[in-house]
């Protein structure tokens, strides 16, 4: 079940990070940043695995990559600016860090 819940949480940190990340630039891409990371590095602290934590990027990294492909109508949720392109980047360095810091 807990794996449930993480992937459930890291898919609710990408919806977050996206819905975020281009708000008031560059605050916007840093908050969504920083809670990434604590949110993941959370998910491990609270349960105790680097398994959990992992789950939750892979959640993570599903639905940035799908965020940043067309939709039905045309529309692109991570444009192909370069604070888009900086969240899909920093967003992967961030996720290792996440994961391979100590619970």
């Amino acid at each position: 079940m807990r794996y449930i819940y993480s992937f459930i949480i890291g898919a609710a940190l990408a919806l977050a990070s996206v819905f975020i990340h281009s708000s008031l630039a560059p605050y916007g891409l840093a908050l969504s940043l920083v809670s990434t990371v604590a949110g993941i590095w959370s998910i491990g602290r609270t349960w105790g695995g680097r398994a959990y934590k992992s789950v939750a990027a892979i959640a993570w990294l599903v639905v940035t990559v799908r965020a940043g492909f067309p939709g039905f109508g045309q529309e692109f949720l991570i444009e192909g600016t370069p604070i888009g392109i900086s969240l899909i980047n920093l967003g992967v360095l961030c996720l290792l860090l996440a994961v391979l810091l100590p619970a």
